[in-house]
């Protein structure tokens, strides 16, 4: 460990907080339907897309309704990118002449970029079209990561507004943050990238002459444009299947920096737009803050851990799967960020971590991506256990909770429990039936504690919707595909439901002012609060994988050091 490597996670984690006003800000905007400065040039585009699908984004939605909606394009986009992948063979801009994908690989693929997760089990350069990239696989980045702030937004009315039947409109709220955000930020993210050295072109191959003589053909295409959203919407899925590890999508420590940077800002502003959104700024605030606390704890074990290498008796850390590009203290912290956001881009082999350096991102997973989190998703996440810590403060002092001005009767928490008991249930749920039929069984590369953890890993990371992987599992089979692709959906929708009927049910309660007896939930004790009820309900996931898993693997490696 060095100055330098904690200087880094201590820089990066005050520039995150520095950038959750002014996104906040901008944010605030599009879910308030005020116009931004972009809306003279861009707003002729949105209301040509309302007059051409006939949408009244005036025309506001009931929670339900919402749902339906934000339902139904979801299949819809699933359907259209099944088709790409299975017919890439006969479509365009395909010179090397890759052939359709298969169907179990094709729905997995379809799954994982809808639900934001992008787990890939092919290697994009020698799988996907560049046609397929552009249209069957980055229109879920931005569609995905606008769902999930679209959803946040919801939530945010139905504690800001009173008596209220309706939530917004899904269409108007997708179509905004797409134009308005998502769009002008990809834009000037990827002039940066290309200016650092990412390609962004439509010529598929170029040979190169080694230094020994040799000729390497090596794979282009579009990947500065993809690589923006892929950062800024958490989504993670990369061009290649070195993902940023790879010179061509993360040249440079500027580069690498800055997306660590990315990953994390829209998830930041959120938790401001949310105090906003509630009247009280320090709301969002004490939210970002617990947030924090979690984040540098598990960047700093992780990165304790990877660069002290004592479990494997290496003096000056451990660097097995890590780039000499980054190091040690920009890998660790690379995988704290990416598993603590829905996002699952890495620039290290998450697989060849030290023991408890893997179990940092498996546990960030486990927790359901809530510190900071993906786009929307985090933020949403996060409010279900701010509503059970609500509800616990409640039981102690003997009054009824209350959050933001809202009572949380029985009906939100059962809703808040109903949601956050997804994950334990598909992760571990998933993770046995591997574990045990000879499908699942055939798929770890490693045998023992460590295979183990590779299948783990793979329905932690499917069902938290984040799509990094323990690469040691070969998940390419027809019971991966299709297994990991349903933990995706249950992931991602059995939580956005629950989520929608909050909104629902708090946007229809009275306003119950503040007194001296309410809960306060801006100051250290609600932070501390939160914090513990966080740890202590993630541990319905992590406690009973432990057991199995990364802690057998750590006696393991202890015990081969020994003997």
């Amino acid at each position: 460990m060095t100055m330098s490597g904690w200087g880094l996670i201590l820089v990066f984690t005050a520039l995150v907080a520095l950038l959750a006003m002014p996104l906040g800000q901008w944010l605030f905007a599009l879910y308030d339907g005020r116009d931004t400065p972009l809306h003279r040039l861009l707003g002729p585009v949105e209301r040509g897309f309302y007059r051409a699908s006939g949408i009244d984004p005036a025309r506001e939605q009931g929670w339900l309704a919402y749902g339906l909606h934000m339902l139904a394009f979801q299949v819809v986009l699933t359907l259209f990118t099944y088709a790409i992948l299975r017919l890439q063979g006969v479509l365009p801009m395909n010179p090397r002449g890759l052939a359709g994908i298969g169907a179990d690989g094709a729905m997995n693929t379809s799954i994982a970029f809808v639900t934001n997760t992008n787990w890939q089990w092919y290697a994009g350069e020698s799988v996907i079209s560049n046609f397929s990239q552009m249209v069957g696989l980055t229109i879920h980045n931005f569609l995905s990561a606008a769902t999930g702030i679209a959803i946040a937004f919801a939530l945010f009315r139905g504690f800001a507004r009173h008596e209220a039947k309706t939530v917004g409109n899904f269409w108007a709220d997708c179509t905004r943050v797409t134009l308005y955000l998502l769009l002008p930020l990809c834009v000037v993210y990827a002039l940066f990238l290309v200016a650092c050295g990412v390609p962004q072109t439509f010529a598929s191959l170029v040979e190169a002459h080694t230094l020994e003589g040799a000729r390497q053909t090596i794979v282009l295409g579009p990947v500065a444009s993809q690589e923006a959203i892929k950062m800024l919407g958490t989504n993670g899925g990369g061009f290649y299947n070195a993902n940023s590890a790879h010179p061509f999508e993360n040249p440079t420590a500027l580069t690498n920096f800055v997306q660590m940077l990315s990953i994390f800002a829209i998830g930041s502003g959120l938790t401001w737009c949310f105090g906003r959104a509630v009247g009280n700024t320090r709301q969002g605030w004490a939210i970002l803050c617990a947030m924090l606390i979690l984040f540098v704890a598990g960047a700093g074990i992780a990165y304790w851990q990877e660069a002290d290498g004592a479990t494997l008796a290496m003096a000056g850390g451990h660097m097995e799967g890590k780039e000499v590009r980054f190091g040690i203290a920009a890998s660790a912290l690379f995988s704290a960020v990416t598993t603590a956001a829905s996002c699952g881009a890495v620039n290290a082999m998450h697989d060849s971590f030290t023991a408890i350096g893997g179990l940092v991102p498996l546990f960030n997973m486990q927790l359901g991506e809530i510190v900071i989190g993906g786009v929307g998703s985090g933020i949403y996440g996060f409010l279900l256990f701010a509503l059970l810590a609500v509800f616990v403060a409640g039981l102690m002092v003997g009054r009824t909770p209350e959050y933001v001005g809202k009572k949380i009767e029985a009906r939100e928490v059962k809703l808040a429990v109903l949601a956050i008991a997804v994950l334990p249930l598909s992760i571990l749920g998933f993770t046995a039936l591997a574990a045990v039929l000879p499908a699942g069984l055939a798929g770890p590369l490693n045998k023992g504690p460590h295979g183990f953890s590779e299948i783990l890993y793979a329905f932690s990371s499917a069902t938290a919707n984040n799509g990094s992987a323990f690469a040691g599992l070969s998940a390419g089979t027809p019971f991966y595909n299709g297994l990991l692709g349903v933990a995706m959906w249950v992931g991602r929708f059995f939580v956005i439901i629950p989520v929608l009927a909050i909104a629902g049910s708090l946007a229809a309660k009275r306003h119950t002012p503040a007194t001296a007896g309410s809960f306060p939930t801006t100051g250290a004790l609600w932070v501390g609060l939160l914090i513990g009820v966080i740890l202590i309900l993630g541990g319905l996931t992590f406690l009973p994988s432990l057991a199995l898993g990364p802690i057998a693997d750590q006696v393991s490696v202890l015990a081969h050091t020994a003997f």
